[in-house]
């Protein structure tokens, strides 16, 4: 598939050059690779690669830190999905967060 189109190899091609940016935790190259999309005709990277660039500060501790709040995103994350699974409304999740932000617990909130 990639012989025959080239604009989903060059795709291809930037993605794992992100990837591997990425996955080294190396933001020195980040600044060229931007350029490098930017340059290319692949618009959908282009948006990709101008949202890094609104805070591109920000992307560069990310790939560069080695600290990462993932974990305790997916704790959270999983433990709404579970706690909300069969009535999760907004009103709901509207009282945790109130509940929340104002230091009192979650746990009997039905």
């Amino acid at each position: 598939m990639l012989t025959r189109c080239p604009a989903l190899d060059r795709t291809a091609q930037h993605v794992r050059a992100f990837a591997e940016l990425k996955n080294n935790r190396d933001s020195r190259h980040l600044n060229r690779w931007t350029v490098k999309v930017q340059e290319d005709d692949l618009p959908a990277l282009h948006a990709f690669a101008g949202g890094l660039g609104q805070d591109f500060d920000a992307v560069t501790a990310g790939l560069s830190l080695r600290y990462s709040s993932g974990a305790v995103e997916g704790r959270n994350n999983k433990m709404l999905k579970r706690q909300l699974f069969g009535r999760a409304n907004f009103d709901l999740l509207r009282k945790r967060v109130l509940l929340e932000a104002a230091g009192r617990s979650c746990s009997r909130v039905r």
